[in-house]
């Protein structure tokens, strides 16, 4: 381990719940390395809906997680635990984290850790490690999707949504999504959806049954609510949905008779609460998978905006009109 390890790192500290102007820069501290854990020095932290939640008091961090914000990097090793093997200080790196990636400075676990795939910039590869691990672990692990079913997206221009339509069509799987205006429905379709449903304007349920005949094989969605039953319309026979997260609540009244008459599978994940061993599986598919999409041009991190870490603040509040089609990416200074 470097003897320059740092205590305390530049972050972006604030009280919970607060709003999203409340956010500022301050100090934090900075876990000690674990053996099989590594400090990265932090180039770019992508933002996420959990973030938000984590601030507004609804998503607290899991037992020894760090309380800052933030669940991806990119950066460069600054050091390395005592039985850290694969990777040394200097290397361009991306990683998962359970938390503090709002800061300069993040500890990661080193299973957790990816080198950047082929031609993508240390900026663009803070957006890949949250959405990439979440749409191959639901869509290929749990959802088991193959090539010539059809998935319905909802959330379609999101960053879990451009990354699983890409993912999808990468693998010869036609996508229909879902967006709530026509530019997203635009964005949508030049990312390889075969259909765009402008969700404000037309029934998705129809929709589908008309461009599927016996309707979706696999639904990703993170609106919960209303959408669970119409899902469950909307699917095929044998269909599997997946929900990973209830924008719109998780509690309500449902009739499960077509799930049984369907066969259908409705199962669900939360990534930051996986345990460790799960989290190096997925970093190792995501790897081997995904990755080769990546450098094969299939798959592409889309960057609505950037901020730099200092205006996080300006970044949730971006996330939170919906106004953006892919991900937020908040940008480090070059010091301490």
């Amino acid at each position: 381990m470097s003897p320059a390890y740092p205590n305390t790192t530049t972050a972006i500290t604030s009280e919970t719940p607060c709003a999203a102007n409340q956010l500022q820069l301050g100090r934090a501290p900075l876990a000690a390395l674990g053996p099989e854990q590594v400090l990265i020095k932090v180039v770019a932290a992508g933002v996420n809906r959990p973030d938000l939640f984590q601030r507004m008091g609804l998503y607290p961090p899991p037992p020894g997680a760090s309380p800052v914000l933030g669940l991806e990097v990119s950066g460069y090793i600054a050091a390395v635990g005592s039985a850290v093997v694969q990777w040394a200080e200097g290397d361009a790196v991306c990683a998962l984290l359970a938390g503090g990636g709002y800061a300069h400075y993040a500890v990661a676990d080193s299973a957790c850790v990816l080198p950047l795939p082929d031609g993508v910039s240390l900026e663009a590869a803070a957006a890949l490690p949250e959405t990439c691990f979440t749409v191959y672990h639901n869509l290929f692990e749990r959802a088991a999707l193959q090539a010539g079913e059809w998935l319905l997206v909802h959330g379609g221009s999101s960053g879990i949504g451009t990354t699983a339509i890409q993912m999808a069509v990468a693998a010869g799987v036609n996508v229909i999504a879902t967006a709530g205006s026509e530019a997203k429905c635009q964005a949508c379709l030049e990312l390889g959806a075969t259909r765009a449903v402008n969700y404000r304007e037309e029934d998705f349920v129809t929709a589908v049954k008309e461009l599927t005949g016996s309707g979706a094989n696999v639904i990703l969605d993170m609106v919960g609510g209303s959408y669970v039953a119409r899902n469950i319309a909307a699917s095929a026979p044998q269909g599997r949905i997946v929900n990973i997260a209830f924008l719109q609540g998780s509690k309500l009244e449902l009739d499960l008779m077509p799930v049984m008459l369907k066969q259908l599978v409705l199962t669900g994940s939360t990534l930051r609460s996986q345990p460790l061993a799960n989290k190096a599986r997925i970093a190792a598919g995501v790897q081997q998978h995904v990755w080769p999409m990546i450098e094969r041009g299939q798959l592409a991190p889309v960057v609505a905006a950037r901020f730099a870490l200092a205006e996080a603040g300006s970044a949730h509040a971006l996330m939170e009109s919906s106004q953006h089609i892919g991900k937020i990416v908040l940008l480090t200074e070059d010091t301490l």
